[in-house]
């Protein structure tokens, strides 16, 4: 039974067990990460970030907008990359759908359960039978199972169910393997009855919308399943409106909306989404070069967030895994992650595609207005190839909450949040050791100061231990105290995160020792 994924609920990462459950309850406890619509007992697919997670989540955005667009790589010519901002509409015309074959192809084939009235992706599903026998043959039956189902339990369900359990006598099949009219002999997953699964048909994965007082059918339109397509949209209108000139890239972070029907893993799938992604457009024969400029950069990226190569991996997707747009190009690359709920394998967090000149040349013949380049130098016409690198803001979020994540039993809280200094959402927290007057004077005048440049946190209630706890918990890098001596001469304490080291400065050193950072 080794076919079968590993649980999720744990796996090795920087050395130590990090349990899931622990970061889910981080989030839930220092104000990361909400369920969302949680009175309402939730929505799934759905989530809130709190007051720290926001934090979190603007600093990784910030981050990459700064390396993407205010200050833009240096490229293979030692030159600094053209590239633009853009944010286009979540609605956009129906046909950009049809063009970018979204309305058509943008699939799954699902199987319903007519017991529990749940939805199941067929290619997620394996059925687990005896050796050697038909489904049919002597009442034989199958039992359906998730494919990140573990081994213990299948084993339970099928001892419940079946009366008997053996790795020796059992096997697996996908169950798009098993023809429809074997379904008569399958249990659902959920489900104690038998042939209780629909013929197979496909679902698609847009959120449908009306667009004006009446619904109807025509002014049906769809929440953006990816922000890529307003880029091509304005491919025409930011040529004619700047100075880019091929290769340039126009950038966009914005949501994306997929009806998946099985949201799992907490935030690595989710209906609601948010896409770091960049469009660059250049000529066809520059296209390699510019796919394998593009695939180290983003993973220096990373690198620079706090997420390092140990946990990383750069995976060449196989054909039959491409998207249409990428089948006539050299292909994608994907930046995959070690979660633990993907353990031994890695999890998508970014994709760098070819995706040749698929969109634009779509986009030309469907709405009939030119989408080719001309070359003001050579007079050259043409319609460029793209190089995509989409990142994921969720995906890559939850990467750095579990990077971060740094076992520690000598402190009260028994871990840290070691994030970068520019990513972490408090840079520093401010403690008056005591109530004294003075002290809390003191404090206060310093936290108005460094509050000017820095989001930092006051804080005067509980002993200094737990406030070192709290502050660890959320990953402050530095914590400043003021005692009575700080009153004295004005020299404070400040301590490292990582080190807990601590040691003496001049108050007005503190902001010099700040923007060092």
């Amino acid at each position: 039974m080794s076919v079968f994924t590993v649980s999720f609920l744990s796996c090795v990462l920087s050395g130590f067990m990090v349990d899931t459950k622990e970061i889910v309850n981080l989030c839930k406890r220092r104000g990361f990460v909400f369920q969302s619509s949680e009175i309402y007992e939730g929505i799934s697919g759905f989530w809130d970030y709190g007051p720290l997670g926001i934090l979190l989540k603007n600093n990784i955005r910030d981050s990459w907008w700064s390396r993407m667009v205010i200050a833009s790589p240096i490229g293979p010519d030692n030159k600094p990359i053209s590239i633009v901002g853009l944010d286009s509409s979540i609605i956009q015309h129906p046909n950009t759908w049809k063009a970018s074959g979204h309305l058509d192809g943008f699939s799954d084939i699902m199987t319903d359960c007519k017991d529990t009235k749940k939805r199941y992706r067929v290619d997620q599903l394996i059925v687990v039978i005896e050796k050697n026998m038909l489904l049919a043959e002597d009442n034989k039956c199958g039992y359906v199972f998730n494919l990140e189902d573990g081994q213990d339990v299948i084993s339970k369900r099928i001892k419940k169910l079946g009366g008997k359990y053996s790795d020796e006598n059992f096997e697996v099949i996908s169950l798009e393997k098993i023809p429809y009219e074997s379904y008569v002999f399958l249990y659902a997953p959920d489900s104690n009855k038998i042939g209780t699964l629909t013929e197979p048909k496909p679902f698609n994965l847009m959120f449908q919308t009306n667009v004006g007082p009446v619904s109807s059918d025509s002014n049906i339109s769809y929440l953006r399943p990816e922000t890529a397509q307003g880029i091509f949209l304005n491919f025409k209108n930011v040529i004619d409106s700047t100075k880019v000139r091929i290769p340039f890239g126009i950038a966009q972070i914005g949501k994306a909306f997929r009806n998946e029907v099985n949201p799992r893993n907490f935030l690595f799938r989710t209906r609601e989404f948010e896409q770091m992604e960049l469009e660059f457009f250049c000529h066809p024969k520059d296209a390699v070069t510019w796919h394998e400029f593009w695939i180290q950069e983003r993973n220096n990226w990373w690198n620079s967030i706090g997420i390092q190569n140990s946990n990383l991996k750069l995976r060449k997707q196989e054909v039959e895994e491409l998207a249409h747009y990428a089948k006539n190009g050299n292909g994608t690359v994907d930046i995959e992650y070690q979660f633990p709920f993907t353990e031994p394998n890695y999890g998508e967090i970014e994709g760098i595609s070819h995706r040749s000149n698929f969109d634009l040349t779509t986009h030309q013949n469907l709405s009939k207005k030119t989408l080719t380049y001309r070359d003001v130098i050579t007079n050259e016409k043409f319609i460029p190839d793209v190089i995509e690198p989409s990142a994921g803001l969720n995906r890559g979020f939850l990467a750095l909450l579990f990077s971060a994540y740094t076992e520690d039993k000598n402190r009260p809280s028994q871990f840290y949040m070691n994030f970068p200094f520019h990513i972490a959402p408090v840079k520093a927290a401010i403690f008056p050791l005591t109530n004294n007057t003075e002290e809390i004077q003191l404090a206060e005048r310093l936290y108005m100061e460094i509050r000017k440049k820095f989001n930092c946190e006051f804080d005067s209630k509980q002993s200094i231990g737990k406030r070192y706890a709290r502050a660890d918990e959320i990953g402050v890098p530095y914590c400043i105290t003021i005692d009575s001596q700080s009153c004295i001469d004005n020299t404070i304490t400040i301590r490292d995160i990582k080190t807990m080291a601590q040691r003496r400065i001049g108050i007005e050193y503190v902001m010099d020792f700040l923007n060092n950072q």
